[in-house]
This record gives structure tokens, C-alpha cells and sequence, in this order.
């Protein structure tokens, strides 16, 4: 994952944050403790100057015996030890607190490498950006509401509540276990069964565990590809072009409620190219729809519909529409 631009600057100020937060904590703890026992302070300064003497003796600028200098740090190091435990402190409580053992929030290691705390910082950033959806509200699984969904057995001799159930477990297992192996998804039905609903739940959960998301309405994500190759505005052209490549390269791709943008000669060549590529490159889609097979083959052509149809795991949402259940409810 290439890590650029205002995202990038946003994760290292997260960074900064945490260690700033941490730097204070050190200090708090130190003054504190020393206040309290003032011995530690002037073991911690004496074993400060230890370590300046074993440097000085390295570049032969010091007349001490090396293997005394070492015999007198491991006897303060002992007394330091016993102190903090007299006293109800673990061993480690004035030691610099970092929240990343690996790079101590530098955000690089010392190969020189990316850290991963660095990368996952960046992630969420990406996810937040590509995702205004899911900025408001509280989807989740465990809120899911399975009795709007009637009881009563429809024309397969099972009812839309537990066929809705048996949707939702799927619909958080795939969450739960969301990898380079999980299937895309399709959601059909009709309006207000939950298609969004569940599409969102899964974006919490998958963001959650680390992966790169972009959650968006088909109309709004077409909408910036739009702007990427028609735009004349050079920096808004390029601004598109970034989020374009991020919503073609991130983990998961949410597109909600296909068929409800406008239906413009861009629009079907620009979901292909945005569906198309993603399957090629391995990476996993999620698409609701109020679209039968059968329309979604008559609006975008069986070139699309073929993708949409064979390359998706479709999952058809059942019931009544719950928005007008809970006016009746009222």
C-alpha cells in the first residue's frame, strides 16, 4: 500500500499526538515518583553518567576500568529495582512509554521501512475519507432489528424473518472473516428490507480489523470519476484522480444502491471499469441494489450483468419495507 498526500500527513499527526501524549505521561510519572522517592532520581543521573563514561572509554576518554563501571551500574540498576517495589511500582514505570514497541511511534523502523502502526493509522484515515457514510449512525450487527421482518411463511414455505437471520449471519461471518479469499457480495431486494442496513455493519467491522474501506453511494463514487476525466479544474481533477485511485485500490469497496444514479452514457463504461478492475485485481466489492437480474442486465448490458451475476455471491433481502413499518408502528 502506497502511502501519500494529505492522508499520509493526517496519520503522522496522529502519531505525533500519541507521542506527545506518551512523552507527557513519562514526565508526569518521573516528577512524581522522584518527588516521592527522591534516591531515584540520583540513581537515574548516576546511571546517566555511567553510560557517558562507557562511551568516553569506547573513544579512550576515560580512566575508569570498563568492568567497573559495569559492576557499579548493575548495583544501582539492583537498588533502582528495589526501590520501585518497596514502593508498589513495576519495574518498567519510569521507563519512556511508547505505544508501538517496534518503531517507539517514530512510524518507521529501523530498516527504514514503513511501521505497521504507521500503515494502520493511514488505513483509517483512508477509511474515514472514502466513507462519509459511515461517519453518522450506528449500524452494526447487534442492532439489526430481525422482528420488522413478518413471521408468516411466504410462497418457499419460509418465513422473511428467518430468511433475513440466516442473511445476517452470513452477512457478519463474511465481516468477521473478511480476506483476500472472501466472495464479493450482492444485496437485492426491494427498498427499505436493509440492504444498507447490512452494508454499513460490515464496513464497521471490516474497517475495524485493519482493512482499507470506501463506502459510498454509486452516485457519489461515479460522480468522482467523472470529475477525474472531464473536470478542467487541474487541482480538482487531481483531487478526483486521488480518490479514484484509492477507491479502486483500497481492501473493500462498498457501492450502495446501484441503479438509482443517473443512467448517462459515462455511467455503465465507468462501473465496468470500476467492478471489472477490482475482480481482476483481487480486491472485494459489496454492491446493494433494488435491481432484479433481469433490470440490471436492461440498464447497464449483459457485459456488466455478467459480472454483476456470475462474479457475485447475491444475497436477496425479503420482508416489507421496514421504513413504512415503523410509520405503521407509530
Amino acid at each position: 500500500m502506497a502511502l501519500e498526500g494529505k492522508l499520509l500527513a493526517r496519520a503522522r499527526d496522529r502519531l505525533e499526538e500519541r507521542r506527545r501524549v506518551n512523552a507527557a505521561e513519562t514526565v508526569r510519572r518521573r516528577t512524581e515518583t522522584y518527588a516521592r522517592i527522591p534516591e531515584l532520581r540520583h540513581i537515574d543521573d548516576r546511571l546517566r553518567g555511567i553510560m557517558i563514561e562507557l562511551v568516553g572509554l569506547a573513544l579512550g576518554r576515560s580512566d575508569r576500568p570498563g568492568q567497573e563501571l559495569e559492576e557499579e551500574s548493575l548495583a544501582l540498576q539492583a537498588r533502582r529495582a528495589e526501590l520501585l517495589q518497596r514502593y508498589g511500582f513495576p519495574a518498567d514505570w519510569l521507563e519512556p512509554i511508547y505505544s508501538c514497541p517496534d518503531c517507539h511511534d517514530s512510524g518507521h523502523l529501523a530498516d527504514g521501512k514503513t511501521c505497521a502502526c504507521l500503515r494502520e493509522l493511514y488505513t483509517q484515515e483512508q477509511t474515514a475519507e472514502l466513507s462519509p457514510l459511515l461517519r453518522t449512525g450506528a449500524e452494526s450487527f447487534e442492532n439489526f432489528r430481525l422482528d420488522y421482518y413478518p413471521l408468516e411463511p411466504v410462497q418457499d414455505g419460509e418465513s422473511p424473518r428467518r430468511h433475513m437471520e440466516r442473511v445476517l449471519q452470513a452477512c457478519r461471518a463474511w465481516a468477521l472473516n473478511f480476506g483476500p479469499n472472501s466472495l464479493n457480495l450482492l444485496f437485492s431486494g426491494g427498498p427499505g428490507l436493509g440492504k444498507t442496513y447490512l452494508a454499513a455493519a460490515i464496513a464497521r467491522v471490516v474497517s475495524a480489523s485493519g482493512h482499507s474501506v470506501a463506502y459510498d453511494s454509486v452516485g457519489a463514487v461515479l460522480a468522482v470519476f467523472e470529475t477525474q476525466k472531464f473536470s478542467r479544474d487541474s487541482s480538482e481533477a487531481a483531487d478526483a484522480a486521488a480518490r479514484a485511485r484509492q477507491v479502486l485500490g483500497c481492501d473493500l469497496l462498498i457501492l450502495d444502491d446501484l441503479g438509482t444514479e443517473m443512467n448517462t452514457g459515462f455511467t455503465a463504461g465507468a462501473l465496468y471499469t470500476i467492478i471489472n478492475g477490482r475482480l481482476v485485481a483481487g480486491k472485494k466489492t459489496v454492491i446493494t441494489t433494488n435491481l432484479t437480474a433481469d433490470q440490471l442486465a436492461n440498464r447497464y448490458g449483459p457485459q456488466l450483468a455478467s459480472r454483476l451475476l456470475g462474479d457475485f455471491h447475491r444475497l436477496d433481502f425479503r420482508g416489507k419495507d421496514i421504513r413504512l413499518s415503523r410509520k405503521e408502528s407509530l
